[in-house]
């Protein structure tokens, strides 16, 4: 990747991590370019070759988003890792992790408990239809009710299982089981059509990797 690609990676990682990581973006071999944080710096330098037990490694190597522990005997630090590969016709050209020094949040495993005006709901994740990013804050969309989540979405999208949720959107992760239809839309992205009849557009940044993901 040139200069030109790493930072475009970077200004669309930015939306994803949590403030006060690390950046770390690699090639399919060697790192290219490391941010550290005052949080943590795990002493990465450009030209380092991406060894077996990195984040980064295993993203490449899975194709997929992931997040993992990874301990002191790499780098001499422990840290938690969320690495998302980087892809051109399903092949890994490259990967983009951002590092901390523990998992960042800790959430139950299959609901998220949204505030409405007077009261808490737990809603099970198949009951989400989509979530929304509103001041700083998330908009928790099911059919039977709506309301906030503290953590924001990009904080939620790293904790939220990615066989059911997937980003379409600076603003938006969706319920794939909510998907009523998809539209073609301008510049090759999407309309979504959810199945209480909304209409969620799919951005250019994530039509790509909402493809492979639906498989079309």
């Amino acid at each position: 990747m040139d200069q030109f690609t790493v930072k475009s990676v970077l200004n669309i990682i930015s939306e994803f991590v949590p403030q006060n990581a690390s950046i770390a973006v690699a090639d399919s071999e060697q790192f290219i370019y490391y941010q550290p944080s005052k949080q943590i710096d795990v002493g990465i330098k450009p030209g380092d070759i991406i060894s077996e037990g990195t984040a980064a490694f295993k993203a490449l190597q899975s194709r997929k988003k992931i997040g993992v522990q990874v301990e002191s005997d790499v780098f001499g630090v422990p840290y938690y890792g969320l690495s998302v590969p980087i892809l051109e016709g399903g092949n890994p050209l490259g990967a983009v992790t951002a590092i901390l020094p523990s998992k960042p949040f800790v959430l139950p495993t299959s609901f998220l408990t949204v505030k409405t005006d007077d009261r808490w709901i737990p809603l099970p994740y198949e009951e989400i239809m989509f979530l929304e990013a509103q001041n700083r804050k998330t908009k928790i969309q099911s059919q039977r009710v709506s309301g906030f989540h503290k953590l924001n979405l990009s904080e939620l999208e790293f904790v939220l299982p990615s066989d059911m949720f997937i980003r379409v959107h600076r603003s938006y992760i969706v319920n794939i089981h909510f998907i009523e239809e998809i539209l073609p839309d301008f510049h090759s992205t999407f309309l979504l059509v959810m199945k209480d009849h909304s209409k969620i557009q799919v951005s250019q940044t994530y039509a790509s990797q909402f493809r492979r993901a639906l498989g079309f």
